[in-house]
């Protein structure tokens, strides 16, 4: 018998005044039975930096041909496509050739830092990629309760995420600049 996803319900109210940016959504987000809480709450962050009417959650784990998130036009055009994790190459030249923009956000500490040191030289050619790392993502288990409120918080680059227990700092390295 399958294992079937975790769902989560979300009401994720974001205030980026980066992008002057201010709504809320209400998220039904599947965990998959793979994924940690950890990976789930930082495809929450990603839709959270990158929120849009159009951006929603894809299949993701569920589909190699797939992002995490992603955003498509009136006309089902992607225009952005985004991972999370450790992808392959193959994976993001691949959703460069189907998409506009491709995000990814890695995490996972050391690990992440290896994948970056392995993988920079490779990205750099790849002018619709953007690469962001997130160290401290730990903390965003905090915030996975089956059914919350999340408010985010953006400026200045910084990104805060508090509910009822807290607020958390999230920092975000940018590795890479799409062209």
């Amino acid at each position: 018998m399958a294992l079937k996803s975790t769902i989560f319900k979300i009401e994720l109210s974001i205030a980026d005044m980066d992008r002057n940016y201010y709504e809320t959504h209400a998220l039904t987000v599947a965990q998959h039975p793979s994924e940690t809480e950890e990976r789930m709450m930082v495809r929450v962050l990603a839709f959270a930096r990158h929120a849009h009417e159009r951006l929603i959650f894809a299949k993701g784990l569920a589909s190699a041909d797939e992002p995490d998130l992603w955003h498509k036009d009136y006309g089902d055009d992607i225009e952005l496509w985004i991972d999370v994790g450790l992808p392959d190459e193959k994976r993001i030249r691949k959703a460069c050739g189907r998409s506009s923009a491709v995000a990814v956000y890695l995490y996972g500490g050391n690990i992440a830092d290896m994948w970056w040191a392995a993988n920079e030289k490779k990205m750099q050619p790849l002018d619709k990629v953007s690469v962001f790392n997130l160290p401290n993502t730990s903390e965003l288990v905090k915030l996975a309760r089956r059914t919350t409120a999340i408010q985010c918080t953006i400026q200045d680059g910084e990104m805060w995420l508090s509910d009822d227990n807290g607020a958390h700092l999230i920092t975000i390295d940018h590795l890479k600049s799409a062209k």
